[in-house]
């Protein structure tokens, strides 16, 4: 679908962080080059806010990702990690990312979604019908439900072109898939996010 894009766009991004990254460890064994992923999303226009949304541990070894983050123009929002009676463990923001998104978005041209959870399809078609906002989704195609392609007004397939917004991206030579750069087994999830945002680099975004 083709859309608009001018300098004068005032455009939010909001990251579902842990989808992307989950995404990028599953299909690639690899991690997620924010920087550029934030650069080509934006595109040259006015970047009124960018928001990605995390869960901390009890360590706050992610305090190193949450600054990196920040010297790339993206604010951090946290929570903490959920543990139940059992064990079980729940980790989503998909409900205050979207309630921030439509709080947001009278001040919004437009909304760029970092995820590929359909869950945010009903939140992709309020903004597009009842807040008048152009809506577009960054994410990696094959881990994207197909009926949030669908709904957005743009899709930006970061599959197309892993060796841009991966790191430590590595394709097998004489093929067409990717040779994925194992994650060492001791690695845990702050460590990699640390490290993703550490070797993250932005520039041209306001």
């Amino acid at each position: 679908m083709a859309i608009i894009k001018h300098p004068e766009q005032r455009v939010g991004v909001f990251i579902d962080t842990q989808n992307l990254y989950h995404s990028a460890k599953n299909l690639y064994h690899a991690r997620v080059n924010f920087g550029n992923l934030l650069k080509d999303a934006v595109a040259g226009r006015r970047l009124i806010r960018a928001r990605a949304y995390v869960v901390t541990t009890e360590s706050g070894e992610e305090k190193g990702f949450f600054e990196a983050l920040a010297k790339i123009g993206i604010e951090t929002i946290t929570k903490d990690l959920q543990i139940f009676f059992g064990g079980a463990k729940k980790a989503d923001w998909d409900v205050g990312m979207a309630v921030d998104a439509i709080t947001m978005a009278p001040k919004l041209d437009t909304v760029i979604l970092f995820t590929g959870d359909g869950d945010f399809i009903p939140l992709v078609e309020y903004l597009r019908t009842h807040a008048g906002c152009q809506v577009e989704v960054v994410s990696f195609g094959r881990s994207t439900s197909a009926r949030l392609k669908e709904a957005t007004d743009h899709f930006l397939d970061l599959d197309q072109d892993p060796k841009r917004y991966l790191l430590n991206y590595r394709p097998v030579r004489g093929t067409r898939g990717p040779r994925p750069t194992p994650v060492p087994e001791d690695t845990n999830d702050a460590d990699v996010l640390k490290e993703i945002a550490e070797n993250s680099k932005i520039t041209g975004v306001e």
